[in-house]
């Protein structure tokens, strides 16, 4: 369900992108960033949080890890990562799958500046085995997002 609804959404929003699958699992930054050979910092993993009650999704670079700081800033109150289970509720994709495209809910997504390094990255697309190549002005123009600066400077 999840792959499907991720095709449909884009199959709308952006008939030219190709999803690409597979025959391993993709469900980690390293595996993703293995089986499409492109470095770790390319692949868009998207952070599953709550903030207050409300839950919201934030796209960032594959090797940016969240500043709470910045988050609590940004987003007016303390993130945490949501439940596996609430993860596929609330997104309608696994873990490990998770991505702005074909939610089950409608959701606010943000897209970390961290992504505007690169020209291309990443994001998976509904399943653990999937992705898709786009930029990330394209990304955010799809989804919706709003940028933001939630992510630690990289060392």
């Amino acid at each position: 369900m999840s792959l499907e609804s991720a095709r449909a959404f884009l199959a709308e929003k952006a008939p030219d992108l190709a999803v690409v699958e597979l025959p391993q699992s993709t469900a980690t930054v390293e595996l993703a960033a293995a089986g499409f050979g492109v470095e770790p910092a390319r692949i868009a993993k998207t952070l599953s949080l709550k903030v207050e009650g409300k839950a919201l999704l934030v796209v960032a670079c594959g090797t940016a890890r969240l500043d709470n700081k910045k988050a609590k800033a940004a987003f007016g109150g303390k993130a945490r990562m949501l439940e596996a289970e609430e993860v596929v509720e609330i997104t309608g994709h696994p873990v490990g799958g998770v991505c702005p495209f074909g939610l089950a809910s409608p959701l606010p997504v943000y897209c970390d500046v961290s992504l505007q390094a690169f020209d291309e990255v990443l994001p998976a697309a509904g399943s653990t085995n999937s992705a898709l190549r786009i930029s990330p002005a394209r990304l955010a123009e799809i989804t919706g997002a709003a940028w933001v600066d939630v992510c630690k400077d990289p060392e």
